[in-house]
């Protein structure tokens, strides 16, 4: 369901390390910006204003319930051409770039958008209870609660440490497949119950949520977010034109792993064995980094806008 056009306000989402991509992107009037990840368009909206009227925004989301907010967009955009493209931005992002289509900046904010965490219906909070959805596009057949219900033990505990870092996978995947015997697990409420009683009562206590872990592996699983993020950093790169640059917010180590490994590899000249005293491969570098290290949020950001603690920003100019 659409939400309340009234609901479609700029405050329902704050732009993470806003000024720090306005900087390292440097949009002008006149080039092409693609936002591949639109969410509630806080950094699409701050984007515009630097196109000033002039030049083409490409919006990307699978989410069809951001649509409001790209109209909203729209409705005081100018002059500037304002396109709409709904799907994964891996797929969108590889379809542009397929036909012909190149930008002068690419921007990924990875994760969740605050829209999405604040409504309880779509189940992606621990803290409020609601349906186990956490479905990114709602018409998406698997659900989170389909995951907790029909894997075995062993694929949930892989899932709990692979994307969750959990420490206590394991004993959470046998209380889940526990509890399951007797009820499947349909609401948000239900799985933070399962996860408390599963670990130890000292690790209920401790920094953070004890479900936080567990509910950002099922929602990376659930949507294939590390697949999109494998397949989207290359396409985001071939649609740059020479000059063009890429920006990445990435919130927790694993997406930011693969963005590092990513952009550097992109900025890596001479590949040949140390131990050769010339380069003989020829190798030549097609990025340059814009961020040897990455971007993280101010104290003054974090106390306005605590969702913004765990971000990191890499960025990244194509230089052929």
């Amino acid at each position: 369901m659409l939400p309340n056009v009234s609901r479609t306000r700029a405050a329902d989402h704050v732009p993470v390390l806003a000024a720090e991509v306005r900087e390292l992107l440097a949009v002008h009037p006149g080039k092409t910006v693609v936002d591949a990840t639109f969410g509630a368009g806080g950094h699409a909206r701050l984007l515009a204003a630097d196109l000033d009227g002039q030049g083409k925004l490409i919006a990307i989301d699978r989410d069809p319930t951001v649509k409001p907010y790209v109209d909203r967009l729209r409705a005081h955009a100018g002059g500037l051409q304002l396109r709409f493209l709904r799907g994964d931005y891996a797929v969108v992002l590889a379809q542009l770039a397929a036909n012909g289509v190149r930008a002068d900046a690419v921007l990924l904010d990875l994760g969740i958008s605050s829209m999405q965490v604040d409504r309880p219906e779509r189940g992606f909070s621990y803290a409020t209870d609601a349906p186990l959805d956490m479905r990114m596009d709602p018409s998406q057949e698997e659900t989170a609660a389909d995951v907790v219900n029909t894997r075995d033990e062993r694929e949930l505990e892989t899932i709990f440490r692979r994307f969750g870092e959990e420490r206590y996978a394991r004993q959470i995947a046998r209380g889940i497949v526990r509890r399951r015997r007797h009820k499947p697990l349909e609401r948000t409420g239900e799985l933070v119950d399962v996860v408390r009683s599963s670990i130890p009562t000292p690790a209920r206590f401790g920094e953070g949520h004890p479900a936080k872990r567990v509910f950002q592996a099922l929602r990376i699983a659930v949507n294939d977010e590390l697949e999109s993020l494998q397949a989207g950093l290359p396409a985001a790169f071939e649609l740059l034109r020479p000059g063009g640059r890429l920006a990445v917010i990435s919130f927790h180590s694993l997406e930011d792993r693969i963005v590092k490994r990513f952009l550097r590899e992109r900025a890596r000249g001479c590949i040949c064995p140390p131990e050769l005293p010339v380069c003989v491969c020829g190798h030549e570098p097609e990025a340059r980094m814009l961020t040897p290290k990455p971007i993280r949020p101010s104290a003054d950001e974090v106390a306005e806008n605590p969702r913004a603690a765990s971000a990191r920003l890499r960025a990244a100019v194509r230089i052929r």
